[in-house]
């Protein structure tokens, strides 16, 4: 029997890294944990349709930094910084409403461009959700975002998985779609996913996506870390 594995977990420690970064003295590792869940499903919420890929949380003594990418940090920054200055108040005011903050901490929201949404995983993934939720045909949202994925030229393979109840259909069923190759098992291999969901007025649909955008070598990952 095959054991399917993360994709992210999978490279952990080898092409990825931690996406919560902090070390927590004695008693206060359920406090961090909690917070953490907390900025993560809010932003979530917060943030959809603002095509955020990746929410990462690095915490010291005095600060707690929560590093948000995405493709629109325009649309999230606000013109004059105001958009960012907000919502930065709003996580803060949520931490201390649940006792996750300390008064003396300092909260710090930072926001990282995506230079190429295409070979992103997650924005892939959205873009999906919003082609079915506009109520579009599946396997033209399917199709038509896996030729606007492979036209990038960092993106060496794309799979896209749709499970659930599609087209309206009474019985649940699964489409699966892949254009190129996608090496899971390779360590080298940079392989980002996503997994999130549509809410459809019958029910979820189910959204896999999986990006291949080469190998990376270890003179290649030391070039990244300068």
């Amino acid at each position: 029997m095959t054991h399917t594995v993360h994709p992210y977990s999978h490279r952990l420690g080898i092409l990825r890294d931690w996406k919560s970064r902090w070390f927590s003295p004695k008693g206060k590792y359920q406090e961090n944990l909690r917070g953490d869940i907390l900025i993560r499903k809010y932003l979530e919420k917060k943030m959809k349709g603002f095509y955020v890929a990746d929410i990462e949380i690095e915490r010291s003594e005095k600060a707690v930094r929560v590093i948000m990418s995405s493709s629109r940090p325009g649309m999230i920054i606000g013109r004059q910084g105001d958009g960012s200055e907000k919502l930065r108040l709003e996580l803060k005011k949520l931490l201390e409403k649940h006792k996750l903050l300390n008064p003396k901490v300092e909260l710090k929201l930072d926001i990282k461009e995506i230079k190429s949404p295409e070979s992103n995983a997650a924005i892939v993934a959205q873009m999906v959700v919003e082609g079915l939720e506009k109520r579009m045909p599946f396997r033209r949202v399917a199709k038509s975002t896996m030729e606007k994925v492979m036209a990038n030229r960092d993106v060496l393979g794309v799979r896209v998985f749709l499970a659930g109840r599609l087209g309206g259909a009474t019985m649940s069923r699964t489409e699966d779609r892949k254009l190129g190759r996608i090496p899971l098992q390779t360590f080298r291999a940079d392989v980002d996913y996503c997994s999130t969901k549509a809410n459809m007025p019958y029910g979820s649909i189910g959204v896999k996506v999986w990006v291949y955008r080469g190998d990376i070598f270890e003179k290649d990952a030391q070039i990244q870390k300068q």
